[in-house]
């Protein structure tokens, strides 16, 4: 959900000895589209969409559209609801697929050729969905499945196969140079659609870019969604295992598009639509970094009077967030390695715009 314009997260990351004694996230600058928008009819924000949003442009013209349909209380047919699923949940694999290749396979030549063949079969998966061709779009998600057992993904329930370039890349990242502090977690949910729309629809234009949930800053992606589904303890929060989440959710995802695109099957809250009353209207979708969020005002005409958009990044890289959480009071355990564990650390919290890491040696804490 990168916005075309440049913009980039920023964290400085303070060192105290052995210690991380402080984190500090410069956030992105994000234009005010509502008055980029104000008096035009919705289908010109609509018809923008993909040119504003260049990751996860389906899931936006989606929450969008349902935001809009919310406002205006028309309901859409099961097969309207089907096809937007279906572009949701081809573009959420795709973007975790590829998240999962820059992130973890891009050093090793030996993927090279099974990274292009996976590519290609969710190109046409994501085309098919797009046209609305189930059949074509249930058999690319099988090629899809068949490729993903070249890296040793199998099932949804079992760790990558010994040996496979992901099960190294997980041991590697398991190698602990940070010790991190107990912390509480807190993930978003649909629970949270009501609390979020409000704010997002309050006088202050601060939940944007500085999310708070009355004292609660919570964490959204595949980890927080696998913790939310099987109301799991969380145990463990390390890349690791936001590696296995995200490996977890792309095979959940493609068994589900190769058994047919059925609504009454599809991911829990993946597309969630709110009437606020007369021309104002939410929606929610889950795309691949978390829980996306549009809310709009018409005017009496129906031309747009507000638009406001709460993406993932805001909730994860929070200056008060998960990933400060995370990382806030860290032990290094191993000295030479703490970088690039801090930086494994940071991009596994998959951010949908480029981050730059400063490092700061402080005073002892």
């Amino acid at each position: 959900m990168s916005l075309a314009v440049g913009n980039q997260v920023e964290v400085t990351v303070s060192l105290a000895g052995e210690a991380i004694a402080a984190v500090e996230i410069l956030p992105r600058l994000r234009p005010r589209l509502a008055r980029l928008f104000a008096g035009k009819p919705a289908s010109s924000l609509l018809n923008a969409l993909p040119r504003l949003f260049s990751l996860c442009a389906a899931a936006h013209q989606v929450a969008f559209l349902s935001a809009i349909e919310a406002a205006r209380g028309v309901g859409i047919n099961l097969a309207t609801r089907q096809h937007r699923i279906a572009m949701v949940v081809a573009e959420r694999l795709t973007e975790l697929l590829r998240g999962l290749f820059v992130a973890h396979l891009a050093q090793d030549p030996t993927s090279a050729d099974a990274i292009r063949t996976v590519m290609q079969d969710v190109s046409v998966l994501v085309g098919s969905a797009k046209a609305g061709c189930g059949g074509v779009l249930s058999e690319a998600a099988v090629r899809v499945a068949a490729a993903l057992a070249e890296f040793g993904i199998l099932n949804e329930d079992s760790a990558p196969m010994p040996d496979s370039p992901l099960a190294r890349r997980i041991a590697a990242l398991d190698e602990v140079a940070l010790k991190p502090q107990p912390m509480q977690h807190s993930f978003l949910s649909a629970a949270d659609d009501y609390d979020i729309i409000k704010r997002l629809l309050a006088s202050d234009v601060r939940i944007c870019h500085c999310p708070n949930l009355q004292g609660r800053i919570p964490e959204t992606g595949p980890w927080a969604r696998q913790m939310v589904r099987g109301r799991l303890s969380p145990g463990r929060s390390a890349p690791a295992e936001r590696l296995k989440a995200r490996i977890a959710e792309i095979v959940g995802l493609c068994a589900w598009l190769k058994a047919g695109v059925h609504v009454e099957t599809a991911p829990d809250g993946i597309v969630e639509s709110y009437g606020l009353g007369p021309r104002r209207g939410a929606a929610a979708v889950e795309c691949a970094r978390g829980r996306l969020y549009h809310a709009v005002e018409l005017d009496r005409q129906g031309q747009m009077s507000r638009f406001e958009c709460l993406a993932p990044t805001e909730l994860n890289f929070h200056a008060r967030g998960p990933l400060v959480r995370s990382l806030q009071g860290a032990v290094l355990t191993a000295r030479p390695h703490a970088k690039a564990a801090i930086r494994a650390v940071i991009e596994s919290f998959d951010p949908c715009v480029a981050f730059t890491l400063n490092f700061r040696e402080v005073g002892d804490a």
